[in-house]
């Protein structure tokens, strides 16, 4: 499956009761540079991506203020402002980064201010439609860290707020603090750590968004046939059994080539049969 074709083929979620968007969504880390540390090689290419995804009827694009750091946010503003009126932008906050490929967890509340509103800055925008708590800090309490995200909730710099690589003890925590619109935890055909959350997401109605949703996408033997039989890349197969798992499943698939954004965005018109799922869900 190599033309493209359009992210409508995916259906459509509601996160958090009144924002509908695609159910193929695009995750912008990959527009930074090695590293996931500052710009580019390619500047020029980095933008068509995010042109071309638009293009495809992506209206879903998750970024966070510690791409590049600050790099993908930018990007996405230089891009696509202004943003056609159905396009979604979540953003994250909560981690930073003192050099390339580390992650360090700050959810001190007058980092996630600052956080918030550098992303405002960056992503021109007047709210954050959805904004998500990026790691939990174990140096401070959760209720302190999600309490300043209902704060800028209530002074209208945020929509919604998510949460992301958290436990389900973590999540109920977090709901009785603030009502979690999405959950962004690590999750696969490969690594399915974060089972029971899917679940558990699918039956409250909170979106789940899978990161790395197309690592490991060879080491499924099932993957590779139902592959061949599809004339599909085995990254698209993994991306259609995501979307398979749950309707509450919201695959959000990276990269800095628009040519893999489409072939990506073209999974969503794959159509497996069950007994396709279950050979992939049972060969993880």
């Amino acid at each position: 499956m190599t033309s493209p074709a359009g992210a409508a083929a995916a259906g459509t979620i509601e996160i958090g009761g009144d924002l509908v968007v695609r159910r193929m969504g695009f995750g912008a880390m990959r527009v930074t540079g090695n590293g996931i540390w500052g710009e580019p090689p390619d500047e020029d290419q980095a933008k068509a991506t995010l042109r071309r995804v638009v293009e495809l009827g992506v209206n879903f694009i998750d970024t966070a203020d510690s791409y590049g750091p600050e790099v993908s946010e930018r990007l996405i503003a230089e891009a696509l402002y202004p943003y056609p009126d159905d396009l979604v932008i979540a953003t994250k906050g909560g981690l930073v980064r003192p050099g390339p490929g580390r992650w360090d967890p700050d959810g001190r509340p007058e980092h996630l201010r600052e956080a918030c509103e550098g992303s405002l800055r960056r992503l021109r925008l007047e709210q954050i439609p959805l904004y998500q708590f990026h790691r939990p800090d174990p140096k401070v309490p959760l209720a302190d860290s999600l309490g300043t995200l209902v704060q800028l909730k209530d002074e209208g710099k945020i929509a919604h707020i998510g949460i992301s690589n958290v436990s389900e003890s973590q999540l109920r925590a977090a709901q009785q603090i603030t009502p979690v619109a999405s959950v962004q935890n690590r999750y696969n055909a490969a690594d399915r750590g974060s089972e029971s959350m899917v679940d558990i997401c699918e039956q409250e109605q909170i979106a789940f968004l899978p990161w790395a949703p197309i690592q490991q996408a060879d080491s499924n033997p099932a993957v590779a046939e139902a592959a061949k039989r599809h004339d599909a890349s085995p990254r698209q197969i993994v991306l259609a059994w995501l979307l398979t798992r749950s309707p509450q499943m919201l695959p959000i698939p990276g990269t800095g080539s628009p040519g893999h954004a489409e072939a990506n965005i073209a999974a969503a018109s794959i159509e497996l049969s069950p007994d396709e799922v279950a050979a992939i869900t049972g060969g993880a």
